[in-house]
């Protein structure tokens, strides 16, 4: 079972945007010594906490500062740009980092209706994506009307997100899936099923599925619990007050006097995860594999505590 790592370049209290854009590449390069096989960088626009807007432009910091993992994005999400800009950009990536780029694509739009406008579109249609995931890779392909230098006769690994159709999407192009257990495991597990099922030879042959969960690891249960904490608190604050903070220490968050509304999306934030001891960790993500039947594990965590963070992750590397 491969492991691969998900970064979402998430600023902290008391740090800046820049922070954490360096942060995430040097956690790039730690992250390749660990032996994991991928690291991705993901896409949002106007979000106070997440520095990560630029997703290529990230990834080719990343590629840079590192030499045998695969890099990419978790993902480029296409309703925000013209298939041809995204295709040059990739085909630039492949040709300085060759067989190391993977093209990570969703559908997502906006977090708020005002960002949703500044990026051209004020709603989301679903759809759109098809034909713009077609297009773009058409001019990998050479079957586009233009010829989109230097992409054209490069093929850079593809991946479709699961958002909305994309299983659907992803299937009937042929193309790898990424998806989330967001929604819980066996309807994760449905969708896996129907994806394997009418999966049609295209973009690569056979059917191949990256499974996205929340991972901590610690010493101790409690230790894995509470690396959960900043995040979940985050997540509350948006929902209460439409917009991300900064990550702030578990000791603060714990301290903090929540109203009733508060604590419930704090509490429903902190569901779904795989932590503990890595002996749990080991025998939770044997059984989501074994559920789902991925291929691969695609690993997320964000925490206040970096030092914590590698550890976690050097914790599960071991396994």
């Amino acid at each position: 079972m491969r492991l691969s790592v998900l970064d979402r370049s998430r600023t902290r209290q008391g740090g800046t945007h820049a922070q954490a854009l360096r942060d995430t590449v040097t956690f790039a390069a730690e992250i390749e010594r660990l032996g994991y096989h991928r690291f991705w960088v993901a896409e949002h626009h106007g979000v106070p906490g997440v520095a990560g807007a630029a997703p290529t432009v990230l990834a080719a910091a990343v590629a840079a500062a590192t030499t045998r993992i695969r890099v990419g994005t978790g993902g480029v999400m296409l309703p925000n740009h013209q298939p041809l800009v995204v295709a040059e950009q990739f085909g630039v990536l492949e040709s300085l980092h060759p067989g190391r780029i993977d093209m990570g694509l969703g559908r997502s739009v906006g977090f708020t209706p005002a960002v949703r406008e500044a990026l051209g579109h004020p709603k989301e249609d679903a759809e759109e994506f098809e034909p713009r995931l077609r297009e773009l890779l058409s001019y990998f392909t050479g079957m586009a009307g233009v010829r989109g230098y230097p992409a054209d006769g490069l093929r850079p690994s593809a991946f479709a997100l699961a958002v909305g159709p994309g299983a659907a999407t992803a299937a009937k192009l042929g193309l790898p899936l990424v998806i989330g257990t967001f929604k819980g495991v066996e309807p994760t597990a449905a969708a896996i099923t129907a994806y394997r099922r009418d999966f049609r030879p295209g973009w690569t042959d056979e059917p191949y599925v990256i499974v996205s969960s929340t991972v901590a690891v610690a010493r101790t249960t409690d230790d894995a619990w509470r690396l959960l904490v900043p995040e979940a608190w985050s997540m509350a604050y948006s929902r209460t007050r439409g917009e991300f903070p900064a990550l702030r220490a578990t000791e603060d968050v714990l301290a903090r006097d929540m109203t009733p509304r508060e604590r419930r999306y704090f509490e429903e934030s902190l569901t779904g995860h795989v932590f503990g001891t890595p002996d749990e960790v080991a025998d939770r993500l044997a059984d989501l594999a074994e559920r789902t039947g991925a291929d691969e594990l695609l690993v997320t965590t964000s925490t206040f505590d970096r030092a914590a963070l590698l550890d976690s992750y050097r914790l599960l590397a071991t396994l």
